[in-house]
């Protein structure tokens, strides 16, 4: 059962990271600098949404059977996977409307969250950017507080996730992979959600 767990919490701490990775990615071959510390900051946004949804779960879970309980985090987790798969058609639909909504532009391209074009992502761009990449850790820590699972291990496992994939990732940022996982990232978070969703569901 406890490998079980922790499979569940890293496959979480996955699925909420990708964009993350592509982020990561598509700064390193644009040259766009993230401190250690702005990094953390992002970092720090993905641990708490995910703890903060977690506790709600948890909340929620008092009031509620185990198996209803299991349902909804799977329900909640499906629809986030459904509409991250959703996304790329949803920009084409959005057209003119997708500038006034910040956040979802900054998903679609990163370097929107350079505001001052600097090269250099400084405090406030990385809070902004932390806020954008945070929306997949709710709907991880929400299934992982309904159903249980250790609420601190999987935030901070996701916050870990958060500060590699972004570092890392942007030292591996060649054109071909950038414009690969800038592609797929989304749609292999989303098949990743629906897949732990269904697993639930089992």
């Amino acid at each position: 059962m406890y490998i079980t767990s922790l499979l569940s919490i890293l496959f979480i701490g996955i699925a909420s990271n990708l964009d993350n990775a592509g982020v990561g990615i598509a700064y390193g071959i644009r040259k766009i600098h993230i401190s250690w510390f702005n990094n953390f900051i992002i970092a720090f946004f993905g641990f708490f949404f995910t703890l903060l949804a977690g506790f709600f779960g948890n909340w929620l879970s008092l009031f509620i059977s185990s198996a209803a309980a299991n349902t909804i985090g799977a329900i909640v987790l499906g629809s986030i996977g459904v509409l991250v798969l959703c996304q790329p058609l949803l920009s084409k639909e959005e057209g003119e409307r997708k500038q006034s909504n910040v956040l979802m532009r900054i998903l679609r391209n990163p370097e929107a969250a350079d505001f001052d074009e600097s090269k250099i992502i400084g405090f406030s761009e990385a809070i902004v950017l932390g806020v954008a990449l945070s929306i997949n850790n709710i709907a991880g820590g929400f299934d992982a507080g309904v159903t249980n699972l250790n609420l601190w291990i999987t935030a901070i496992i996701s916050g870990c996730f958060s500060f590699l994939c972004v570092r890392f990732c942007s030292y591996i940022g060649k054109k071909y992979l950038a414009l690969y996982l800038g592609k797929w990232a989304t749609i292999i978070a989303g098949a990743l959600l629906i897949i732990i969703a269904v697993k639930q569901l089992l």
